[in-house]
């Protein structure tokens, strides 16, 4: 009875440790082949909140791939306080020649929600 305890001790802390490995990150769409860590919030709450800043961590691992995780962002946003997925970026996401404004290794970004 102790050995078959032990087995089963066993298989739950090696399941558990599985599920521990298991994070955000397998759960971040991926673009160009990365899994961004991206945030987007309020600018200011007590004015609008449909003006927001979304930001996209890691970009040097794929330029192209934060543009697009950054888009990915600000519609998640939008959608869900807004119910749209139309947005006015300070830039424009969809010409490639214009760099995202960067922080460091951090992509910071404004828009507005446009109903």
């Amino acid at each position: 009875m102790m050995i078959g305890n032990v087995k089963l001790l066993t298989v739950a802390l090696v399941s558990a440790g599985v599920l521990a490995g298991c994070g955000d990150k397998d759960s971040r769409p991926v673009f160009d082949g990365v899994a961004f860590r991206t945030k987007a919030s309020v600018v200011e709450k007590k004015v609008t909140r449909a003006f927001f800043e979304a930001e996209v961590f890691d970009v040097a691992a794929s330029p192209l791939g934060a543009r697009e995780a950054m888009r990915y962002a600000g519609t998640t946003y939008c959608i869900k306080n807004y119910g749209t997925s139309k947005i006015d970026w300070e830039v424009d996401l969809d010409d490639p020649e214009v760099p995202l404004p960067r922080d460091g290794d951090k992509a910071v970004l404004r828009g507005t929600c446009d109903s």
